[in-house]
């Protein structure tokens, strides 16, 4: 496979709407003077694949073997290289990547590279993700030599989870002013009180809804970071994009 056109497969529906606004991304960072000059990518939005925080914090039904199929979906489909447009589902990502035979770009690997070459000086980061990925320490283990802090228990439940999960929000649809403001007094409580230098948002519904015009400092979308790091060429080797 090494140097041919890449397709990009992403492995969606974890939700619905963060894969379609991750293929926006998609297109916004390719280089394009026509049509013809985008790459050709294969979506398959697959919302049947269990919720991943239920699986792994409360015992729910396992995604692994519908995140395979959709994976193996996209494979048989042409894709060349598949995405997870998704934080959490990254706790599965050995799995997944071990069933099939195109690489799977790994997020959280590529947000650290961009961190490091972006903000060099920065240690402590904040982060607004999902209790499952929290509690997995996602971020510890793939963001190297850099403090992670997390809102308190209370925000983390009854602000995050709720703008995430709740009754009113982003999962339903619900991408307002309400669970902005929800996202962003966490947020800032991490930059103020904790000395947090940037933000993070942990799961691809926070994007949905914050930007880098709402904080007192950076925010980064790690789904604009991988789509930059798909589109910054139209050739790649698979040893390049399983270093990332």
């Amino acid at each position: 496979m090494n140097g041919e056109e890449r397709v990009i497969g992403v492995l969606g529906g974890m939700g619905p709407e963060a894969t379609a606004s991750f293929y926006m991304k998609v297109i916004k960072e390719t280089q394009v003077v026509k049509d013809q000059d985008h790459f050709r990518t294969i979506v398959d939005s697959n919302p049947k694949i269990p919720d991943r925080t239920q699986a792994i914090l409360y015992g729910g039904p396992s995604p692994v073997s519908e995140m395979i199929n959709t994976a193996a979906n996209l494979q048989l489909a042409g894709a060349t290289v598949a995405v997870m447009p998704c934080i959490t589902a990254h706790y599965f990502y050995e799995v997944i990547q071990k069933e099939v035979d195109i690489p799977l770009h790994h997020v959280l690997k590529g947000l650290n590279k961009y961190i490091d070459e972006t903000y060099p000086d920065i240690k402590k980061i904040g982060v607004l993700s999902t209790t499952a990925t929290r509690k997995t320490r996602l971020f510890e283990t793939h963001l190297v030599d850099k403090e992670i802090a997390y809102p308190n228990d209370f925000e983390q439940e009854h602000k995050v989870m709720q703008a995430i999960y709740g009754e009113n929000g982003i999962k339903q649809g619900n991408t307002g002013q309400h669970t902005k403001a929800l996202l962003v007094e966490v947020a800032e409580r991490l930059i103020k009180e904790e000395g947090c230098e940037l933000i993070v948002g942990g799961c691809t519904e926070v994007e949905l809804v914050l930007n880098a015009t709402d904080l007192s400092v950076p925010f980064i979308d790690p789904m604009l970071i991988a789509a930059r790091d798909l589109t910054r060429t139209q050739k790649i080797s698979v040893g390049e994009l399983r270093s990332k």
